[in-house]
């Protein structure tokens, strides 16, 4: 039994998802007007709470499109709409909130937990939706 005849499949997924993975939080620290990396750096517990709950919440969808997909095209198109539904979770969030970019900057662990537990619940939704 060749139980490795999908590993090709496995490789260029994950490599597509890595890909994908890479191209979100690299565009998603441009969106915030704050240097998440530089504050995580410096110990700022609301930066980091923030990125791991938006991160969480792109990757949570991701995964149920690469479940789900009829084909890479199908996935690679489902991360697309992912990265698009926390870019604007995050606007959304920040013209809620307008003192979240001071809160997240001076390290107010409130705004961090609410911009990060925001991004993870409709993170779920999201991957709640892509079903075919």
């Amino acid at each position: 039994m060749d139980l490795l005849h999908t590993l090709p499949n496995f490789l260029i997924y994950l490599a597509v998802a890595v890909g994908l993975f890479g191209l979100f939080t690299s565009l998603y620290i441009r969106l915030t007007p704050y240097s998440e990396i530089r504050l995580i750096r410096q110990g700022n517990l609301s930066a980091a709470t923030a990125l791991v709950g938006t991160l969480l919440g792109f990757a949570l969808p991701l995964a149920s499109a690469i479940a789900n997909s009829v084909s890479l095209l199908d996935m690679l198109l489902w991360g697309l709409i992912a990265m698009l539904v926390q870019a604007l979770v995050y606007l959304g969030i920040s013209r809620l909130v307008p003192e979240l970019k001071q809160g997240i900057a001076n390290d107010t662990l409130a705004h961090g937990v609410f911009l990060g537990g925001c991004s993870l619940s409709f993170g779920l939704l999201n991957a709640a939706c892509v079903v075919y």
